[in-house]
Formats: structure tokens, sequence, C-alpha cells
């Protein structure tokens, strides 16, 4: 009899968890990550999806659909059917910079936002052998040597592009940027040698510390995990804050239903122990935020691609 009370109060507490929200999906959700397998989007997306699985009762597929600075990946999403079962990632500002350059047809509102995921802050990157052991250093060869500095980006005016043209412009020298199809490229790039720089976030770096120099952060603070680490603003350059944003959408016309049931259950998913350790181990800087601020964030990222992106290339 106890035994069979158990099992009664389990059931019980189950169809209690489903009968929570007026929606759930049915079968596996595909999750549309538009950069590579290893890229910085992909790892952190991994992450999270290894614990939101758990509590959305599926299993959430990732599905890479890499080019095009994301566009390629951001084009599928926004044509994917609203039915709930298919949602995918977003980064910032790269989304809205490239609805400005016109890279893909959607628009902002061709999204559903969802929840914010990460923000991340930008570092700029030597290679370990790099002769640069400080930005100083970096940004004194590339006045005396104009042009001549090599970046490698993950896409034109993508984030970390428009990370290299901040640093460029306020120290005040020019540099020869090289776009590749994404972060895990851009890096490989600069681990090879071909570049001398890059300005990518600390997710993307941390499986190859040992193989990049930090020289400084775009923050106004020095960044706890990077102590040792000069803010740009420490040294005369950009002094607010510039990174990403990694946000997880749906299509247009996904219900609020299944909107309000990823929104809780990724929540969930962030304040999970289990996930808050694995996610401290990968680097991943979680900051959740709910649907309405997350819309007000992708509102404000687009404000700042059209207001201050465009001027850096003038």
């Amino acid at each position: 009899m106890k035994k069979f009370v158990i099992a009664l109060l389990v059931i019980l507490l189950a169809l209690m968890s489903v009968s929570a929200y007026a929606w759930a999906p049915k079968k596996n959700v595909t999750v549309i990550v538009a950069y590579k397998a290893g890229s910085g989007t992909d790892n952190t997306a991994r992450v999270l999806s290894k614990y939101a699985t758990e509590k959305i009762g599926k299993t959430l597929v990732i599905q890479n659909l890499e080019g095009g600075s994301g566009s390629i990946g951001w084009t599928a999403l926004s044509h994917a059917r609203h039915d709930g079962n298919t949602i995918g990632f977003v980064n910032l500002p790269t989304l809205c910079s490239n609805i400005v350059e016109g890279l893909g047809d959607y628009k902002i509102d061709d999204f559903i936002p969802i929840c914010n995921h990460v923000n991340e802050t930008s570092l700029v990157l030597v290679g370990k052998d790099s002769p640069f052991n400080t930005l100083g250093e970096l940004v004194a060869f590339a006045k005396d040597n104009p042009g001549k500095l090599k970046a490698s980006t993950n896409g034109m005016k993508a984030s970390n592009h428009i990370g290299s043209e901040l640093l460029a412009k306020s120290a005040g020298f020019t540099y020869m940027a090289i776009p590749y199809g994404g972060t895990a490229d851009q890096l490989l790039a600069l681990r090879q040698k071909e570049v001398d720089f890059s300005v990518a976030k600390e997710a993307d770096i941390a499986a190859i510390m040992s193989e990049v120099k930090i020289l400084g952060v775009f923050a106004e603070q020095r960044m706890p995990s990077l102590p040792d680490v000069p803010t740009l603003g420490e040294l005369g350059y950009y002094d607010k804050w510039y990174g990403s944003a990694r946000a997880i959408v749906a299509p247009k016309g996904t219900s609020k239903d299944a909107i309000e049931f990823y929104e809780a259950a990724f929540k969930a998913a962030m304040e999970d122990p289990e996930y808050i350790a694995a996610a401290e181990k990968a680097g991943v800087t979680t900051a959740y935020m709910n649907a309405e601020d997350t819309a007000k964030l992708i509102n404000q990222q687009y404000d700042f691609c059209v207001n201050e992106v465009a001027k850096l290339w003038e």
C-alpha cells in the first residue's frame, strides 16, 4: 500500500508540473545556433541545454546553421514554424548590426524574446607568442606602422569587429580587419599567427586560455575573473562597457503560452546549482532576463547599432 501511495504521489506531482502551464512541447525542441559547433555561442548553448532539457521535459536538439555573420541561422529561425518546437539563440549586437546592414531578410519584430542567457565582456587578445605584452605596446606599434596590424573578426561588422573598431578609433590607430566565418575560426587564425590581435569574449577562450594573452577588457571596472588585466578606460581608450549578450527567442507568431513556458523553464535551469557550477567552469557569465527585459535589451542594442556603431565606419 505504501509503495502504491508513493507511486501515486509521483504521478500526481508530474501531472501538476505539466498542468502548471497551458502549453508544453510534445516532441523534441530544435534550437538553432547561428554559429558552428565549438564556437562560444555553441558552447554556452550546450551548457544550458543540458540542464534545460530536464525542466522542459523534452530533448533540446542544437542545430548549427553557421555563415553570413549569423544571418543564415537567423534567417532560418525567422522562417521556422511558430508552433513552439523551434527556438534559437541570437547574439547581440550582431543580430542588430546585421539588420542595419541588410545582411538578412529578417527584422527585429520577426523574433519574440523568451529570455536572455548571458552577457559577456569583450577582451583584447593576442597569441601566446606575440611580442606585445601590454595593450600600450600594441597601440604604439600600430601608430608607428599605420595599417600594418591585422585583426581577425567573426564577420564584417559583427560583434568582435565592432570591438576592434571601438579600440582602434579610441586609441587613434588604423589596422586591417580580416573577417572569418565565426569566433571559432577567428580565434584559430589568431593562434595560427595569421593575425596580430582579436577581440572576443571570456567564454570564447575558455578552452584556449593557455594559447592567448589578454591585454585589456572592455569594462568600466576590472573583471573579478581577470583582476590583473586593465580596462581600456584605465589606459585612456574606450571607457564604456562593451560585449555581447546571447538571448533565446522564438519565431514571430509563437503563442504567448509557449513563450511563458520556455521563459519559466530556462529561468529554472539557470537557477539550478548544478548548471551554475557547470557554467562557471565553462566561463559562462549567466545573466538571466525575462521576456520583457530581453525585449528592451534587444531594442537598446538596435539603437546602439543605429546611433553609434554606424559612425565607426563613417
